[in-house]
């Protein structure tokens, strides 16, 4: 909706009814008051401008989270927004069928390979990795990277928000989070406990029934770990079938369940192609954003908050572009300092993954797919009906396991894919092989990002400081270990060929090391950049209520305010950062509830 953009002139009837009523309201008040002194003075004339041109509320980013705070906080109709979006829409005049490369789930790595609808950042040589630079793919187009992921839809671990309690983040323990996790999702298989029955999130399992899904779950019972039939429920620890925010055939992003519901409503106005570079401030008051459209700066105003949620790398970068970071860092760029906050940018967490791939003997993996006449065979099915191959991101079976006893939850995941994937799938498919994505979930190595320049468009720099510690090397090590003696179960025997990668040469320790450091990619989850905690922790960006600490009506809401990484995926977890953050933001009580079992192993004496 670019017409809406064009200095919030009243180009649109649903501009007009927000601005067009300030506007008349304010104007009867100057008739009534200064008509009677026969002048208008150039600040008046200057606030009347600003209100007509102001909102309630600015949401900076229509990614996972500020699609659905733009549909929560407009659910009250006195209540205007402004959702504010550097990238396209996520539809063509209307169609999703335009857009299948966003839209079709199989075609999810179009948009991982090319800049159109995808921020496209590189990490800094990774000196722990063979001074590798990183691909880190992020969404730059409405619904931000829930259009642009595997569309796996994780929770992560009960204790994972436990520890978020004990962090600082009071309030944001598993009992508090539930109900959110609940109130965003409608399961396809019903609510219950765990699961929601009535959100906007459409949540299914995966429908092809594929021999080596079956193959992998059986051969992991078999080596000994437990079949869970909801790792989002009562027991995440085990393998099975994974939950995907796909509906009725096609991707289930943010923009799907939250923005293009509530895009009609009178009070809720929108843009994409608009970079926002700085947020305005009076003192420490935020007071509006200034962003760039078709070439022009502009400005708007908020009377009540600004929220950022541009994700791990987007809203640090945008508060220490607007003096709020550490101030050392910020006088270097010339940048005027607002606020001195030494937290933003640090505690960049992320996962990072390799793939274990065997060639299969059997002609029944993804391969032929990526033929050419097969490609066009099955988008005009999925383009006809939503239905067959095109209608699932293939990812249906993973699990979570713990590396070694004495660890209390799981911190391994697998990811089970009947095909093999490539540097992030840029580069086809060579023969008949299926592969797990296999890596640690809580890894001690921490990062940083900071800003290269005060220009909004340069990327800033970005240090994951992946395998730096002993720890992420040794459990990286179990993960290929304890991956291959799943691999190696029966199950597996009339499919199994000889292993691609790492490849039977690569066997102690000192060789699955090189390997790791050469082919460990991120599984794209960065976050924990804007930590919550309490403002005591000098380290913390906002507070349990998502303020920004040391300054006024300023937000941020997530996956860069996660005080630690989750035991996940972090689609679901953003999601439900903004549900919870929504009710925050309206002032109501949070949703609990109280003594809902989580599954604990019997024993910590073993590690299954």
């Amino acid at each position: 909706m670019s017409y809406l953009m064009k200095g919030f002139k009243c180009h649109s009837p649903v501009m007009r009814k927000v601005a067009g009523s300030m506007f008349k309201a304010h104007t009867l008040k100057n008739m009534l008051g200064i008509n009677v002194q026969f002048k208008i003075s150039r600040a008046s004339s200057q606030l009347s401008s600003e209100k007509a041109n102001s909102y309630n509320y600015i949401i900076v980013g229509a990614g996972s989270a500020g699609c659905v705070l733009a549909n929560r906080l407009t659910e009250d109709p006195q209540s205007t927004v402004l959702l504010l979006e550097a990238g396209p829409k996520d539809t063509l005049l209307g169609s999703k069928r335009l857009m299948w490369k966003i839209h079709m789930p199989a075609a999810l790595t179009y948009n991982l390979c090319d800049e159109k609808y995808n921020w496209y950042y590189h990490t800094t040589p990774q000196r722990h990795m063979d001074s590798r630079v990183m691909y880190w793919p992020r969404g730059r187009v409405w619904g931000g990277s829930s259009s642009l992921n595997a569309m796996v839809y994780i929770r992560g671990h009960a204790e994972d928000y436990n520890r978020w309690s004990r962090e600082g983040a009071l309030g944001w323990d598993y009992e508090h989070c539930l109900p959110y996790f609940k109130k965003a999702q409608t399961h396809e298989l019903g609510p219950d406990q765990y699961r929601g029955g009535s959100g906007p999130l459409h949540v299914s399992r995966g429908k092809t029934n594929h021999p080596l899904h079956r193959a992998f779950l059986e051969a992991a019972q078999q080596a000994g770990y437990p079949f869970t039939d909801d790792m989002n429920g009562y027991q995440q620890e085990g393998f099975g079938w994974m939950d995907m925010t796909i509906h009725q055939g096609q991707r289930w992003s943010t923009a799907s369940a939250y923005l293009h519901p509530a895009i009609s409503r009178p009070n809720f106005s929108v843009a994409e192609k608009t970079l926002v570079t700085k947020i305005l401030f009076q003192g420490t008051k935020c007071i509006g954003v200034e962003y760039v459209k078709n070439g022009q700066r502009k400005k708007v105003f908020a009377n009540k908050e600004v929220i950022l949620s541009g994700g791990a790398i987007n809203s640090p970068q945008l508060l220490m572009l607007s003096g709020i970071g550490n101030a050392d860092d910020l006088k270097k760029l010339g940048i005027p300092v607002v606020c001195h906050l030494p937290g933003v940018g640090q505690n960049l967490q992320d996962h990072l993954e390799v793939y274990v791939q065997q060639k299969c003997t059997k002609p029944i993996t993804l391969y032929s797919a990526q033929k050419p006449l097969n490609m066009v065979r099955i988008g005009l099915e999925w383009l006809w009906k939503f239905t067959g191959e095109g209608a699932t991101a293939h990812l249906e079976t993973g699990g979570f396991i713990r590396s070694e006893p004495g660890v209390p939850h799981p911190d391994i995941q697998f990811h089970f894919l009947p095909s093999q994937v490539i540097d992030h799938g840029r580069v086809a498919s060579t023969m008949e092989a299926y592969q797990v994505h296999v890596g640690p979930m809580r890894s001690t190595s921490v990062g940083w990002l900071k800003l290269k320049s005060s220009d909004p468009n340069d990327h800033p720099i970005i240090e994951p400081n992946y395998l730096s510690t002993e720890r992420d090397i040794w459990e990286f090590r179990q993960c290929v270990k304890l991956t291959r003696e799943i691999f190696s179960q029966k199950p597996f025997e009339k499919f199994r060929g000889p292993e691609i990668q790492p490849g039977s040469h690569v066997q102690s320790d000192k060789e699955i090391d090189a390997f790791i450091r050469q082919k460990a990619d991120s599984a794209y989850h960065p976050s924990c950049t804007c930590k919550m905690g309490q403002p005591s922790d000098s380290t913390a960006v906002v507070d349990p209520q998502t303020k920004v600490i040391g300054v006024e009506n300023l937000r941020v809401v997530d996956a860069s305010i996660m005080p630690s990484v989750v035991t996940g995926n972090l689609n679901a977890p953003t999601i439900m950062i903004a549900e919870k953050a929504a009710d925050i933001i309206k002032g109501l009580p949070s949703l609990q509830e109280k003594n809902v079992p989580v599954y604990k192993p019997k024993s910590l004496e073993t590690q299954r």
